[in-house]
């Protein structure tokens, strides 16, 4: 007969696995979803970093390349065009509100391609410094960020275009609840000299607004109003509003105030003081 040998003191070994204990449906979908969670956070996380971080590397070089190209095209005494080529670098934008460094080269269309080397100008979309309005897009998080801080544009704040031959300073228009009493009040400063709320048919355009992607009137001769003649020079910029999103999109107006011929070793007094 056989026999049972009773199991030894010290049994089971040290590190035995324990039995595994049965998880229950319910138990087993919440650990499922749990880590489903998690792997979609990762991924979130992963795709944020690289349209913040890794896009702006690719983009900041080829803004480098852009700015290069349209300098060798100035030395050579070719400058802007009535029909620039799309990709092309037309002129260059500063925006002293956000620091001395803040520069780049606008770029003729507004394809995607375009918009990962930098700000693009609408086509069709006045040239700077002539009548009407002109437009230009930008990225607002990623692919080099130029619009990032358009929101914490301020009136009166300049935007500097420079061409091959030109200097144009815009400023931005007043903001819809600064109209009233502008004369009185921001409109005595000496940086908003030239900047007053618009009348007429420019009567709706103000310094910034929030509107939806259909509405393509905003970068019209004049805002607002396809089909009719400009009588002012005016600038507008569009990005995508909130940050990460597309739903909507950030407007900004301005006006022009100043423009000047070019003279060597010369820059907008916007500039060198940093207005």
């Amino acid at each position: 007969m056989s026999h049972v040998r009773s199991p030894a003191r010290g049994w089971p070994p040290p590190g035995w696995p324990p039995p595994r204990r049965r998880v229950g449906p319910l138990r087993g979908a919440v650990r499922g979803l749990g880590e489903l969670l998690m792997t979609a956070g990762l991924v979130v996380m992963l795709f944020v970093c690289y349209e913040t971080y890794v896009t702006d590397l690719f983009s900041a070089h080829k803004q480098r390349e852009a700015t290069a190209k349209l300098d060798d095209t100035w030395r050579n005494g070719r400058g802007l065009v009535d029909r620039p080529i799309t990709g092309a670098g037309i002129a260059k934008m500063y925006v002293p509100a956000f620091g001395p460094d803040f520069v780049f080269t606008v770029l003729q269309g507004t394809d995607q391609d375009t918009l990962a080397i930098g700000p693009g100008h609408y086509q069709g979309t006045a040239l700077p410094g002539q009548v009407g309005n002109f437009a230009v897009a930008g990225h607002r998080v990623g692919k080099g960020s130029p619009f990032n801080s358009l929101d914490l544009l301020s009136s009166c704040d300049a935007i500097v275009v420079e061409t091959v031959d030109h200097w144009y300073v815009y400023r931005v228009l007043p903001l819809q609840a600064e109209s009233a009493g502008w004369a009185e009040g921001k409109g005595t400063q000496p940086g908003c000299r030239g900047v007053e709320p618009l009348s007429g048919r420019y009567a709706n355009v103000v310094g910034k607004t929030i509107v939806s992607p259909s509405q393509v009137e905003v970068i019209a001769p004049v805002p607002g109003h396809p089909g009719l003649a400009p009588g002012n020079r005016l600038i507008t910029l569009t990005t995508c509003h909130p940050q990460f999103s597309a739903r909507q999109r950030l407007v900004v107006h301005g006006v022009l105030v100043a423009s000047s011929r070019k003279v060597a070793g010369e820059r907008p007094v916007e500039l060198a003081a940093g207005a």
